[in-house]
């Protein structure tokens, strides 16, 4: 079995900005920010993260009583959000999946910073939702890492399901695909390959210099890819 887990935004598809919209009408409902800072970077980062931060700045208490108020509420925006914004589905990433579909041995998932059930809307409103079978999520962890290790024990757990046994190490590799360098960086610390794509707001000149294993213009291509997966089934 082999793991490829995938980032969504930016990776898989582009919201027009409705997770950033969602955020700042959650922001104002719920703790009177009218305007969110600017300086809070989104991309490649854990919905809990950018929310903390964005807590520190506009003078709300960081609490966990703070982060369940914004959960419950910015899942509630997210759906009129993704509505109200003009998005897509990426070049190449249906192509891939369905390729993915063709052999037996790869286990789709997800690596990203949503929260579980804001993928789930996101994925749904955009016909991909029934593509991934498991994932790491950024629910609990502001850490991409923590996030990465996390998908890797989904993956584990989901070729155990699958072989219909738990002992031993069952994947022989995994594969981590994203549009920013904390992609590069969360694959690395599960020793997956990295496959890169400026598809996001990461130009392909900073992406090259994380060096990624992989670096491509959009997904549209899967044969370098196919080529590490199916290569690993050989091995």
């Amino acid at each position: 079995m082999y793991a490829v887990l995938f980032d969504i935004d930016g990776t898989l598809l582009h919201t027009g900005g409705a997770g950033q919209l969602a955020f700042a009408e959650t922001f104002a409902a719920e703790f009177g920010v009218r305007e969110l800072s600017g300086r809070v970077p989104f991309a490649g980062r854990s919905d809990r993260a950018i929310a903390f931060e964005l807590m520190r700045i506009h003078g709300v208490a960081p609490t966990e009583a703070n982060w369940e108020r914004f959960r419950a509420a910015y899942l509630a925006q997210l759906p009129v959000a993704l509505e109200r914004r003009q998005g897509a589905v990426l070049p190449g990433v249906v192509g891939l999946l369905d390729e993915l579909q063709r052999h037996d041995h790869p286990l789709i998932g997800l690596l990203t910073g949503n929260l579980r059930d804001g993928a789930m809307q996101k994925l749904t409103y955009y016909g991909l939702v029934e593509r991934f079978g498991f994932g790491g999520f950024g629910d609990v962890s502001d850490d991409r890492c923590h996030i990465a290790a996390a998908a890797l024990a989904e993956a584990e757990s989901a070729a155990a399901n699958r072989n219909g046994r738990t002992n031993g190490h069952l994947l022989s590799g995994a594969m981590v695909i994203g549009d920013t360098v904390h992609d590069i960086t969360c694959a690395r610390s599960i020793k997956a390959f990295a496959v890169a794509v400026p598809t996001g707001n990461t130009s392909r000149e900073e992406l090259a210099a994380a060096k990624p294993d992989l670096l491509l213009d959009d997904l549209s291509d899967p044969r370098a890819m196919l080529d590490v997966i199916l290569s690993a089934k050989a091995a």
